[in-house]
C-alpha cells in the first residue's frame, strides 16, 4: 500500500503525440492499504485447473497464454470458485490497486507504461499483431509484475466513475451502474491504449477474446 498520484499526470507521458481523455483527469491523492496482487494476469491453465473448461478461443495446448474471452460476471464465477477449492478471498483489484501496482508501487520509477517509458515491457498490436502471448515472456515492472501493460486487458473490480481532484482511501469506483473499469491495454491496441492512466468503460457482460483478468487479495 502507500499514497500516490491516481489519473494522468505530466510525468506519465513517454511520448506526447496524444490528447488525454478527461476520463484520466483531474490526478488525485489516493492512499490504499496493504494489498497483493497476481505476478501475472489469470493463465489459460489456471482458469482450466478452476472451471473444468476454457472460453471459447482459449486453448489448452496453450497454457501460459493469459485466459481471455470472459465478462466481468464470468471472472466473479472463477473467484468465488477459486475461493471455494482455496478457502482464499481473492478478488479482482480495484482500479486503483491496478493503477498502484501497474506504478510500481512505493519503487515506482514513473514510467508511462508498466515498468519502462519504451515498448519492451509490453504486447501490443505492432510487436503481437493481436494474439495474446505467453505470460512473463516480457519485461516486469519495478514490483516484478508482469504484462500490466498489454497482452490482454484486465476487469478492475469498479463500476465506472469520473474522477475528482479531492484526495480518496482505497476507493472503490461508483455504487451504481452495469458498466465496470478494464485497464492495460491489449495485444490489439495502439501503444497509446497501454498506458498506465488509460481507462476503460464496458458494460460487465461484454466478452472479447482480449478482455482477460488479474487476481487481487
Amino acid at each position: 500500500g502507500g499514497t500516490f498520484s491516481m489519473g494522468y499526470n505530466t510525468s506519465d507521458a513517454p511520448y506526447n503525440n496524444f490528447s488525454v481523455p478527461e476520463n484520466e483527469l483531474p490526478a488525485h491523492p489516493v492512499t490504499l492499504d496493504d494489498f497483493g496482487i497476481g505476478e501475472t494476469e489469470v493463465t489459460v491453465a489456471l482458469w482450466n485447473a478452476v472451471m473444468g473448461s476454457v472460453p471459447y478461443l482459449n486453448d489448452l495446448d496453450e497454457p501460459q497464454k493469459p485466459v481471455g474471452n470472459v465478462s466481468w460476471y464470468n471472472c466473479q464465477t472463477f473467484i468465488s470458485r477459486l475461493n471455494t477449492m482455496t478457502g482464499r478471498k481473492f478478488r479482482l483489484p480495484t482500479e486503483a490497486e491496478w493503477e498502484y501496482a501497474a506504478r510500481g508501487g512505493q519503487k515506482s520509477r514513473h514510467y508511462g507504461f508498466s515498468g519502462s517509458n519504451d515498448y519492451d515491457a509490453m504486447w501490443f498490436l505492432d510487436n503481437a499483431k493481436s494474439k495474446p502471448q505467453d505470460v512473463k515472456t516480457r519485461k516486469a515492472n519495478e514490483l516484478g509484475i508482469y504484462d500490466m501493460s498489454g497482452n490482454v486487458w484486465e476487469w478492475c473490480y469498479d463500476r465506472a466513475a469520473e474522477y475528482s481532484k479531492d484526495s480518496q482511501v482505497n476507493p472503490v469506483g461508483a455504487t451504481e451502474g452495469g458498466t465496470r473499469i478494464l485497464r492495460g491495454g491489449s495485444c490489439a491496441s495502439r501503444w497509446d491504449a497501454c498506458r498506465i492512466t488509460n481507462r476503460s468503460y464496458m458494460p460487465a457482460k461484454n466478452i472479447k477474446g482480449t478482455f482477460g483478468l488479474r487476481l487481487a487479495l
